[in-house]
């Protein structure tokens, strides 16, 4: 059974808009699989299509030149259809060639698929300004997992399913903690072809994108980075030890944390501060777009059972449905210290407004307020304030601030 990606909707409804479908994302967190999705959805409604990936040798050869590649569409799929090209990354001066595709005005449909590496090779995003939408396909979401785990049984009533079936919803919860959302480590039924499976993506992230793609002289010094700042997820980045502990100078380093960014490993959010006296302004914390990756990088995945642990994870867990909360917004995520230990996991700045959220990994039965939390409402008086648990839902005011007592499966 396939997984079902939300996300496909989207681009079922983007099929008639004439800008390129730009699908990013992840090594092997499905962009082809829903190319493939689309190609069925369009042949059953009558509709033309071809298909290239300039991972194909074969393929490589129409690419050499606008004008073969249009020859090639021409003779598969005649005046007018849908053309999907996968692995854009791959051929050099991509955005400059899709642009000069594009501005002929044909009457074909672009598809097109890239990793994160896409975006560092080249301005693309400057090559094709007004002719592209991005649509961002990230390892799966804890919905669809639970979705696919049920067989798609609730898959319209998932929140009864979460506040009816606890102990099972929790059995769910800790194995996306431990394993990510990766479609190929879901599929995969032992432990053992599990963590095969994840260490197949990571020397695939690490040996393709960063050797062959972007040049990295030394890949085990980026790994080695990656392990590191694994372990330290949820807490504020120190470069200077970090650059100790790998062997890199400052700007190698910073370099190699941008790239990790741009290939979709890791996340860098950024410190929320007002006065500089008090509140940190610089360092970030470091998380990670697969759990799974995460606990793999620091051998640990499959093996996440303290709730020490598995309380950073669930922070990553957190922020990681947080974003996808705001991602068509302007708004912007944060996190908030002060020099003096106070703390708060995440900022949501929204409309000139903030609200902070606070994440912990127990089963709240009272709406108690932690002292960092209580203190940045004393400082900013937001409208509201969250608190994600594991399963308290309730609401409490502290003077003009509403403080919402919100279960992981509601964020």
């Amino acid at each position: 059974m396939e997984i079902k990606r939300d996300i496909l909707k989207e681009l079922k409804n983007h099929l008639g808009k004439k800008e390129i479908s730009l699908i990013v994302g992840p090594r092997q967190a499905g962009k082809t699989t829903l190319m493939n999705e689309l190609i069925l959805y369009l042949k059953e409604s009558g509709k033309k299509t071809v298909f290239l990936s300039l991972d194909n040798d074969s393929d490589k050869k129409f690419f050499a030149a606008q004008s073969e590649l249009i020859k090639k569409i021409e003779l598969e799929i005649g005046k007018s259809g849908f053309v999907f090209i996968d692995e854009i990354q791959r051929l050099e001066n991509a955005g400059l060639f899709l642009k000069g595709v594009y501005d002929r005005d044909l009457p074909y449909k672009f598809i097109v698929s890239g990793s994160g590496s896409l975006e560092l090779k080249e301005k693309i995003h400057e090559s094709l300004a007004g002719r592209k939408r991005i649509f961002e396909v990230n390892p799966v979401g804890f919905f669809e997992f639970v979705n696919f785990k049920t067989d798609y049984r609730y898959e319209n009533k998932l929140n009864d399913f979460f506040g009816i079936e606890k102990k099972q919803s929790m059995i769910f919860l800790d194995e996306y903690l431990n394993f990510g959302g990766y479609p190929r480590v879901i599929l995969e039924a032992r432990l053992d072809e599990k963590n095969k499976t994840i260490g197949d993506i990571f020397r695939s992230c690490v040996e393709k994108d960063m050797l062959s793609l972007l040049n990295i002289d030394r890949p085990e010094v980026f790994s080695l980075m990656v392990k590191i700042v694994a372990a330290q997820t949820g807490q504020i980045l120190n470069y200077s030890q970090l650059a100790n502990q790998v062997g890199l100078s400052f700007s190698p380093l910073k370099k190699y944390l941008w790239y990790a960014q741009k290939t979709f490993l890791i996340k860098e959010i950024r410190p929320y501060f007002t006065n500089k006296q008090k509140e940190i302004t610089k360092s970030p914390v470091i998380y990670f777009y697969d759990l799974g990756l995460r606990n793999y990088s620091i051998d640990m995945m499959g093996r996440l059972a303290d709730p020490q642990g598995l309380s950073f994870v669930f922070q990553n867990f957190v922020l990681n449905a947080l974003q996808k909360e705001i991602k068509d917004s302007a708004a912007t995520i944060n996190f908030w210290r002060t020099l003096g230990g106070a703390e708060v996991d995440f900022v949501i700045s929204r409309g000139g407004e903030v609200v902070p959220v606070e994440v912990k990994y127990i089963d709240l039965r009272s709406p108690v307020l932690g002292k960092s939390l209580l203190s940045f409402i004393e400082k900013y008086h937001p409208k509201e304030a969250r608190v994600i648990n594991l399963s308290l839902e309730t609401e409490t005011k502290i003077k003009t601030t509403a403080v919402r007592f919100i279960p992981y499966w509601k964020i």
